[in-house]
């Protein structure tokens, strides 16, 4: 435990203003997830994408008084605080993770690589759970932020450490290796994820040896120039070849590959759970980490069998009821609660907040203390439900302070079960937080709203990704409105919105005033611009607290009238529309002076935006049309501020203009699918991350005889024997008939398998001859993989009407890191 006197020391800050000398036991690096307030010291991070120097006086209300910085501030709003400037403020994290890390001297094992760090490393904890008490990192924390964050959870208790790094710049792997100070490192397969800031692959390779300095034995794949650049960059250290999969493997019989691996001159033969190459890699790296540790052959064997495929994010489904629920069944410790009690408290939207959690193993607590911090976490998050299941959770009982918390004990997940119908969880937020020994996922079918087999899943971490890549592209004033119609671009739109809210954009805008009225209803506060105001709708609207579009006088009038039926006195936020050229709906510059002598007349208004659409953004061609269209879209804003005197927000820049006319952001811009991962201008090619992936199964597998037909009007015939798959996915789901025939594909076991015959209503079939399946085995339709914009270009149509067109009954799925 450091004071703040000791932390300023060890990041070598400047104290600004000294407060009182607290005890520092917690990292604060987001001001909306602050819970453990006394003893928190908050970071600020000047990042690419954010500055949360912003977010002081957020965190400061909420009674944080210790704060490292990296810029000046105003001290006057923080007197009370104890303030630390220092040159840049995730060095000075990472300062503070390499002292702490000195402080233990356990054996501790470093990954690092392109692809399966967080398989190895979760696999690695499942598998030595028994003889250690591990400290790891919290699911894909390998970041220059996650990694000191992932050290600093190291505690006296632990007897084992395995904490995975990973990098996107050159010189970033040093700062990790102070860090993590591995005594062992593994080395997973070298591909070409976060590659693109490398001269080659040598030098990706190079930089990642570097968190292999302190270690003395490296575990890494013998594929050649990985082998050769490992065993020449330091000969004191023991290397540990790991063979390709290909070179050992015996055969493969129902999802279970037979493996030879030689150890100190002997042979072994394992049984590998898995029957796909990555899987089965990732696993000989794990028995081999398991061979450096002196385990017998034979009980690694009986380990091997406790390995299941892993799910290692959160999961966001709609319940029965009004409930949604937080899927984290797969794994618990105190880490990773604390992680997925944030998610579900960012998504609860007013709803009641319920936690089943089964026990905790290997915690290195005794119960009473275990128990206590449980009960921390839940005050903090205020939950009001919890229902523990196992032996120790049968004797949780909430301390004095949580007397507001409702605990049910149940033994075991199946008298769980048979009691489940007795619980009310109707209108709640539901956490299914279990290890994986009590097979939680029966909670999870059971309380999800039943739908068919086919999921679009949407990447919450990728969604805010790509807002962020937007948002560094703007100056720090300019406000950002997104685009949540059309359901969210398909997405889901109060799951985005929530999303969104979190991530303090600006403003919301809709297409018709009942989507806004559902987000209202989703606990949605953030201001939400109706785009189609239709006249109908208006006193919905004005009761949500809508803004409305008002493109027209006729909707003007419309609204006006709207108000005196309400009975609404107070000045009411509207947006005015003008059309410059895209000829869809505005008011055109003739019509601007009816416009303003109205106005002039009608208090009860009060202009929130004025705003246009541009035709062409993102097509360079169009570029002095575009630019008329901006010429002409100032000129009548400074005619209509100097005719009522009143300021307001100008937008004009949709997501093509963000990057092509940055010289013009005025006051806001409205962010559209590139939100959602769609790349709409040159300058972002490559540059945002997928955030849909529609996924289903195989249904039913079937051999045909050359010469046969398969679907509709038999417009396919086999020309050899062949295996065929039905997946239960059509046209009725958003995907168009002119997939059929092999135009379209989709990817079953990292395998591209063709469209056969035509695309059924329901159905499709798909060729499968040449890749190794089974029914149950997922099917992936769209995703990073098969990208949108190459589906749209088979379809014949843009990525916009594929996300729109992905039908309701369709179920989503939300996930996070």
């Amino acid at each position: 435990m450091l004071n703040t006197q000791d932390i300023s020391s060890i990041v070598s800050g400047e104290v600004l203003l000294k407060g009182k000398d607290a005890a520092i036991r917690s990292i604060l690096l987001d001001s909306r997830k602050i819970s453990h307030v006394t003893d928190a010291l908050f970071i600020a991070i000047n990042g690419e994408h954010h500055d949360s120097h912003k977010y002081l006086n957020d965190a400061y209300n909420a009674g944080v008084r210790a704060f490292i910085i990296e810029h000046d501030v105003d001290t006057e709003t923080l007197r009370e605080a104890t303030l630390i400037k220092v040159k840049n403020s995730v060095g000075a994290l990472q300062q503070l993770a390499a002292h702490h890390r000195k402080q233990f001297q356990i054996p501790t094992i470093g990954i690092t690589g392109s692809n399966g760090k967080t398989i190895v490393k979760e696999w690695l904890n499942t598998l030595l759970a028994d003889d250690f008490h591990i400290v790891r990192s919290p699911k894909s924390w390998n970041s220059q932020v996650g990694v000191p964050l992932s050290v600093l959870n190291m505690e006296s208790t632990h007897s084992l450490a395995i904490f995975e790094a990973g990098i996107s710049q050159p010189a970033e792997m040093e700062k990790l290796a102070k860090v993590i100070q591995p005594t062992i490192g593994i080395f997973t397969s070298i591909g070409t994820a976060h590659s693109e800031n490398f001269l080659s692959r040598r030098q990706l390779i190079g930089e990642k040896l570097t968190l292999f300095a302190p270690a003395e034995i490296i575990i890494c794949p013998d594929d050649g120039e990985l082998a050769q650049l490992v065993a020449a960059w330091n000969d004191s250290k023991q290397i540990v070849l790991v063979p390709q999969a290909d070179r050992v493997t015996l055969g493969v019989h129902n999802n279970v590959t037979t493996v030879k691996l030689a150890w100190k001159n002997e042979e072994h033969e394992f049984d590998i759970p898995f029957a796909d190459k990555a899987s089965v890699e990732n696993v000989i790296s794990c028995i081999h980490c398991l061979f450096v540790l002196n385990y017998p052959a034979d009980e690694i064997q009986s380990r091997l069998e406790r390995l299941t495929p892993l799910e290692m994010r959160l999961q966001l489904l709609e319940g029965d009821g009004d409930s949604v629920i937080v899927n984290d069944a797969y794994s618990n410790d105190l880490q990773s609660l604390e992680i997925a009690l944030d998610f579900l408290q960012q998504h609860a939207r007013g709803r009641k907040k319920v936690v089943v959690l089964s026990d905790i193993f290997q915690s290195g607590l005794n119960e009473k203390e275990l128990h206590e911090r449980i009960n921390d976490l839940l005050l903090a998050k205020n939950i009001s439900q919890l229902i523990g299941v196992g032996k120790s959770m049968t004797a949780f009982t909430p301390l004095s302070t949580g007397e507001g918390l409702v605990v049910r004990r149940y033994s075991t997940t199946e008298e769980l079960l048979q009691s489940l119908n007795s619980v009310d969880f109707n209108h709640c937020a539901v956490l299914i937080k279990g290890a994986r020994d009590f097979r939680f996922e029966r909670i999870v079918s059971l309380l999800q709203e039943k739908t068919h087999d086919t999921v679009l899943e949407i990447n919450l971490n990728a969604l805010a990704f790509n807002l962020n890549h937007y948002r560094s592209k703007l100056k720090p004033e300019t406000k950002v409105m997104a685009m949540v119609k059309a359901f969210g671009y398909g997405s889901g739109a109060h799951e985005v919105a929530s999303l969104l809210e979190f991530n303090k954009v600006d403003y919301l805008a809709v297409a018709y005033a009942d989507e806004g009225v559902a987000l209202r209803k989703a606990g949605v506060s953030l201001p939400i611009m109706v785009m189609n105001a239709e006249h109908g709708s208006l006193p919905s609207l004005i009761r949500h607290k809508l803004e409305p579009e008002i493109f027209s006088m006729r909707t003007l009038n419309a609204f006006i009238k709207a108000l005196e039926n309400a009975g609404v006195t107070q000045p009411y936020a509207i947006h005015i529309k003008l059309d410059t050229g895209m000829h869809r709906l505005g008011f055109e510059s003739h019509q601007v002076m009816e416009l303003l002598g109205k106005l002039q007349v009608t208090p009860q208004l009060k202009i929130a935006s004025v705003f246009t659409h541009l035709a062409a953004t993102d097509e360079s061609e169009h570029d002095k049309f575009t630019q008329r269209q901006l010429d002409e879209f100032e000129q009548t804003c400074k005619q209509i501020k100097k005719s009522l005197k009143q300021n307001f927000l100008m937008h004009a820049l949709n997501t093509g203009g963000i990057s092509r006319f940055t010289s013009s952001q005025f006051d806001m811009v409205r962010l559209g699918v590139g939100l959602y991962g769609v790349e709409v201008s040159t300058e972002d090619q490559g540059q945002l991350q997928s955030v849909s992936t529609l996924k289903t199964i195989i249904s039913q597998t079937k051999n045909i005889k050359a010469g046969e037909s398969v679907g509709y009007s038999r417009k396919f015939i086999a020309k050899n024997d062949m295996r065929i798959a039905t997946i239960p996915v059509g046209y009725a789901d958003g995907l168009r008939r002119t997939l059929s025939n092999g135009v379209g594909e989709v990817l079953i076991n990292n395998t591209r398998c063709k469209v056969v015959g035509n695309v059924c209503m329901d159905m499709m079939m798909i060729d499968i001859s040449n890749v190794n399946c089974n029914e149950g085995d997922q099917a992936i339709v769209f995703g990073k993989e098969i990208s949108l914009n190459e589906l749209a270009k088979k379809s014949g149509t843009i990525e916009y009407e594929i996300l729109t067109s992905i039908s309701q009954r369709v179920k989503r799925v939300y996930v996070s890191e």
